[in-house]
């Protein structure tokens, strides 16, 4: 189970590498995008809390995304990304995304105090 975990993290961080060569075509540049930033990021499509199907989306949805994009990048591409996450070995770091992501919460926060801030009757 370990290796599997650790298969699927290789695996993100080179959909992420993949997502930024110019050798990708677009649209799988996309979808590698799109798959590495919901791997990596904190909010999830089903809340961790939600007894049972809380971890559905790290079971399912992620590995099944992964395992789409993958085929969908040349052999010889994979391989190559595959071992650039092996050297990098660790998350990618990201300025931008990780200040799109606390943007997102903020909003989150900010969109909740709007919605249930009293408001003075007339």
């Amino acid at each position: 189970m370990r290796d599997w975990a650790r298969a699927i993290k290789k695996d993100v961080v080179a959909l992420y590498i993949a997502a930024r060569d110019p050798r990708v075509p677009w649209y799988v540049k996309l979808a590698a995008a799109a798959v590495a930033a919901y791997a990596l990021s904190p909010i999830d499509l089903i809340p961790d809390f939600i007894p049972a199907l809380g971890y559905l989306d790290d079971v399912i949805i992620v590995p099944l995304g992964i395992f789409l994009v993958v085929k969908m990048i040349p052999a010889p591409l994979m391989a190559e990304f595959r071992e650039e996450a092996q050297r990098r070995s660790g998350r990618p770091t990201s300025r931008v995304a990780a200040a799109a992501i606390i943007a997102l919460w903020i909003a989150a926060i900010a969109a909740t105090f709007w919605a249930f801030w009293p408001n003075p009757v007339p």
